[in-house]
């Protein structure tokens, strides 16, 4: 279990993460949503204990973390926004250098590896050097070397930023195939279908607070499952309703051009967030 408390983060005045509690139990998927600058990143740094805390704790299975804190730091792996590979090496070489990196025996390196790759489909690409692989292929190998040590814990921060539509549901497929071996991941995503597909909770978070928790079902239940978009001189504009009964009804006493559809989690972060931005 991943229990965040009172964690917080400044740059000078600058409140990056403010006071930031949260509990993400063994075998989660959950996704923290939110605009660019709302700390998301800056969460994850101080997860991955790349950043430091100006204030609180963090805990790993009830033991704190540190950036001492070798045995727990073994048990989380990190997927980052940028491509951090080099270019010139190829993927077979990305794989081993990782494992030397945590002093484990080559035989291992290379059985890991191959399974892996397999199950990423990459493995006819082996030999292929990063700088001669797609963006889709980048981010694959990037899961492929974070998963390697056989971590409990995945940290993901906008893994498929730059993914063209097939290669994301890829990676969905892929993370929902290693969430179901009870693997626990922390994502971070602008995409809101990324987070209504994959997570079991998400939290929506806005100026370095968290503002609410709850599954994506019940959030869009919360705000009326049936949304009717409609065009007026000030663009488009949405009314959401609980029955679709209802919905129907509304949609029926409109003038204008409109149309009926089921609410997303796209909508919630919107009403939530987006006109308060």
């Amino acid at each position: 279990m991943i229990e965040l408390k009172n964690l917080t983060k400044k740059y000078d005045e600058f409140l990056a993460v403010d006071h930031l509690d949260l509990k993400i139990e063994t075998g989660e998927f959950f996704g923290l949503l939110g605009p660019n600058g709302a700390g998301k990143t800056t969460t994850i740094g101080m997860l991955s204990t790349l950043l430091l805390p100006t204030e609180g704790e963090i805990y790993i299975d009830g033991e704190r973390l540190t950036r001492n804190s070798t045995k727990l730091k073994r048990k989380i792996s990190v997927i980052t926004q940028e491509y951090s590979m080099r270019q010139d090496m190829t993927m077979d070489e990305i794989m081993e250098y990782q494992g030397r990196l945590y002093y484990m025996p080559l035989k291992k390196i290379r059985e890991r590896s191959e399974e892996l790759l397999d199950f990423c489909d990459l493995l006819k690409y082996r030999k292929r050097t990063v700088r001669k692989l797609s963006g889709g292929m980048k981010r694959k190998l990037m899961l492929c070397r974070a998963l390697l040590t056989e971590p409990e814990i995945l940290l993901l921060d906008e893994p498929t930023a730059g993914m063209d539509a097939l290669s994301r549901r890829q990676m969905w497929n892929l993370l929902k195939k290693l969430n179901g071996q009870n693997l626990t991941i922390l994502l971070t995503t602008h995409y809101m279908e990324e987070a209504e597909n994959l997570c079991g909770r998400v939290g929506l978070m806005n100026g370095g607070k968290l503002e609410e928790i709850n599954t994506p079902k019940n959030m869009i239940t919360d705000l009326g499952r049936y949304a009717v978009d409609s065009m007026t001189e000030d663009g488009m504009t949405s009314q959401f309703f609980k029955e679709k009964e209802d919905a129907i009804a509304y949609l029926s006493g409109l003038q204008e051009e409109a149309s009926l559809r089921s609410t997303t989690l796209e909508d919630v972060f919107l009403e939530r967030i987006g006109k308060r931005l």
